[in-house]
């Protein structure tokens, strides 16, 4: 595993017209709230990963029974088309996106609820049962390229030739509007978390894709405990999108290999959430196709079965090295919160 520490904040270029991301939880949980399968889920205290860590507690926000969804993602795209309708009918509205995993299902839930429609471009790569799972949504499952990137391609065309709404979870200069206010409902879960954890925590380990929920938990964490949580942010080695950029000092596109961390296999990040980490999080770890499934088969033994992409922020915590260890100052007192972002089918 490779970390990069930061001094916060990290120097960026070009971002000077992405606006930083919303810490307004009390707006997205009053809204998620009137959802009819809206529940708070759980914080594990799992005393077997702390042995395992050398750590006096890690703590999981488990995001695996999210509104029927299976994922933290539940809480995003549904979350804008929430917004949009309590500003008046949307049956006529058609939402399209790209989705590499659980964005859809928030998609094409969130539509199928308030009665408009969906389409939701996949890649080659992705399974035919997550395409089932669109489906039976309501979705129009379209296959369009290789790669994720392909399909968001696609996507952003569509869009354009037929006039449906865009809704990616990724944020581009000129467009940032409904992804920042996607990433303002993932601060329920955040707000949920502080809200049940014993104690600040002093570390906090988090997944990145595109950034999305990464950048949201760390905006909260920060308004609640200040620079006292220490934040990592882990993405696959195959794509190291946030990790890369802060290199640059701007936002760059990453090269790689496909990962089996399908969900995090974002090769360009939000620029929402670029600009957001650069201030809030303090080192950039990459992990190895090794270290994710090793972290998703010790979350299975602790009874917290997950993938390698919805465990990853517990693989970046067990394949510390002791160097490592000293320098974020994980020590066997540290209080350590990971995201179990998703199921193991999810």
């Amino acid at each position: 595993m490779d970390i990069l520490h930061i001094t916060r904040p990290a120097p960026l270029v070009g971002l000077e017209d992405i606006p930083l991301p919303s810490a307004d939880a009390p707006r997205a949980q009053a809204l998620v709230a009137r959802c009819p399968v809206a529940a708070e889920t759980p914080l594990h205290t799992a005393t077997a990963l702390a042995t395992e860590a050398f750590v006096q507690d890690v703590w999981i926000k488990d995001e695996r029974g999210r509104m029927g969804l299976g994922s933290f993602k539940a809480l995003g795209a549904a979350y804008v088309i929430a917004c949009d309708a309590q500003k008046g009918d949307i049956s006529a509205n058609t939402y399209v996106t790209a989705s590499a995993g659980n964005h859809g299902m928030s998609v094409a839930a969130g539509a199928k609820a308030f009665g408009a429609s969906s389409v939701v471009y996949i890649a080659e790569s992705v399974p035919d049962s997550f395409a089932a799972r669109l489906a039976e949504q309501g979705a129009k499952v379209v296959r369009a390229g290789e790669t994720y990137e392909d399909s968001l391609d696609a996507a952003n065309t569509a869009a354009a030739e037929h006039g449906w709404i865009l809704l990616s979870d990724g944020s581009w200069h000129g467009y940032t509007e409904r992804p920042h206010r996607l990433m303002e409902g993932y601060t329920v879960l955040m707000a949920e978390a502080i809200a049940q954890l014993p104690d600040t925590p002093t570390h906090i380990f988090l997944q990145a894709g595109v950034g999305g929920l990464a950048c949201a938990c760390a905006t909260l964490a920060r308004h609640a405990w200040g620079a006292a949580p220490r934040i990592v942010v882990v993405e696959p080695d195959a794509a190291p999108a946030l990790h890369g950029s802060i290199v640059a000092g701007e936002a760059v596109e990453s090269t790689g290999p496909v990962s089996e961390m399908g969900r995090l296999d974002c090769k360009m990040p939000s620029l929402i959430a670029l600009k957001g980490l650069a201030q809030d999080a303090d080192a950039f770890a990459l992990i190895s196709e090794a270290e994710g499934q090793a972290g998703a088969g010790v979350a299975m033994v602790a009874g917290l079965p997950s993938s390698p992409s919805g465990a990853a922020g517990v693989a970046a915590l067990m394949a510390l090295s002791e160097a490592q260890r000293e320098a974020l100052g994980v020590t066997a007192q540290s209080r350590v919160l990971c995201i179990l972002s998703e199921g193991p089918a999810a």
